[in-house]
């Protein structure tokens, strides 16, 4: 994965940083047993995929042609 620069855009640092807040909110009012709050972090959670798929579409994320070709083999000149 580290040679196909997996996860190396905005888009998918926003949606990643967006969710762990949303965890980080829900695990905190889990221990305060607060539902309300729970739900409330799993809303934002949600909300990073959300943030994440569209700063894909508006061209913030890898491109369509380096993620197709990072999973074909390699061929016998590459190795």
């Amino acid at each position: 994965m580290a040679g196909s620069s997996h996860g190396h855009t905005p888009a998918a640092w926003t949606g990643v940083i967006i969710a762990v807040i949303g965890f980080c909110v829900a695990g905190a009012f889990t221990v305060m047993a607060q539902p309300v709050g729970f739900w409330a972090g799993l809303v934002i959670v949600a909300l990073g995929g959300v943030i994440g798929g569209v700063m894909r579409q508006m061209g913030l994320g890898q491109p369509k042609t380096q993620a197709h070709s990072a999973h074909q083999p390699a061929s016998a000149t590459e190795r």
